[in-house]
């Protein structure tokens, strides 16, 4: 029965979803065959509708014949399709910025705008951009590769959003055998190439980093853990030196750099509380406020 269905899908991967179906018809759905189409209840999809709405997404439910309601993205209201070409050529070039996205929805409705990009360049544009794009290239040495984790990372979503109790089997760089905690998922956050999932620990009683790389299982739990109100991410990581942090007060770290690289390190924003000076022999002497310098 449709109406005691188990709604066990992420939020945020559903919510999605809804709106790939609105917007892939003109007239509209059903609560009913949305409900059936995603395996949720008919209860889920309303919140869900009414959730988007409320937050700005241009929704609305109309009556048709014999009374039957469909909601629908309002005609007035659909994203306007043009666009100049040296937009389309700019959103083309830049595709290869979402690559760390890989294997998620996010990653999957890219790939369908940028087809419908190509579609509307034609193939001498596209060969002309694709020189084009040769003269700009993004590293990719180190980077994480996602596409074959979405499941992991939709239910690390769905934890966040929800605050909801996980246990994630997690193998440390330092472990031989991996090993099951419960964490109270807060966010993730994107390093150097790679995701990491920032999280209580309550068998620490802190938080801790956990990189998705080495994160195997995500089992989410019906209990809810409370997050605190004053918590957020950028705060959290202010006293960090990329994602290594410690709780604690932070100390200050001078770090005197030779002549021969105090250029390199003075080209570079490091860390806000930086303070770069340079030195009468050409040595520059760097000041950071940091609350670990390592893992």
């Amino acid at each position: 029965m449709v109406g005691i269905m188990a709604d066990a899908s992420p939020p945020l991967v559903r919510q999605w979803t809804l709106l790939r179906a609105l917007s892939a018809t003109r007239h509209g759905q059903t609560v009913r065959a949305l409900s059936h189409e995603m395996t949720v209840s008919e209860k889920t999809i309303r919140r869900d509708l009414l959730l988007l709405a409320r937050v700005g997404f241009p929704l609305v439910e109309t009556v048709g014949v014999r009374g039957r309601k469909c909601w629908r993205i309002a005609a007035d209201r659909q994203p306007s399709p043009q666009f100049t070409f040296d937009e389309l050529a700019s959103l083309y070039l830049g595709r290869r910025l979402l690559e760390p996205l890989a294997g998620t929805l996010i990653w999957d409705a890219a790939q369908r705008a940028f087809r419908k990009i190509r579609s509307g360049l034609g193939e001498d544009a596209l060969r002309y951009l694709e020189k084009l794009a040769l003269i700009f290239h993004s590293t990719s040495i180190g980077a994480s590769d996602y596409s074959t984790r979405s499941d992991i990372i939709d239910r690390l979503l769905m934890a966040i959003e929800d605050r909801k109790i996980a246990f994630i089997t997690y193998r440390s760089a330092r472990s031989t055998e991996p090993v099951t905690y419960d964490v109270y998922p807060y966010g993730l956050i994107y390093h150097r190439g790679s995701l990491y999932l920032i999280a209580f620990a309550p068998h620490h009683d802190a938080i801790r980093h956990y990189r998705l790389d080495r994160i195997d299982v995500v089992k989410l739990q019906s209990l809810q853990f409370t997050k605190p109100a004053e918590f957020d991410l950028q705060t959290h990581l202010q006293q960090s030196f990329g994602v290594f942090t410690r709780n604690g007060s932070p100390v200050g770290i001078k770090i005197r750099f030779s002549p021969a690289v105090a250029r390199y390190v003075e080209e570079k924003r490091w860390h806000l509380s930086q303070k770069l000076t340079k030195q009468p022999d050409g040595s520059l002497l760097a000041e950071f406020s940091l609350s670990a310098t390592g893992p």
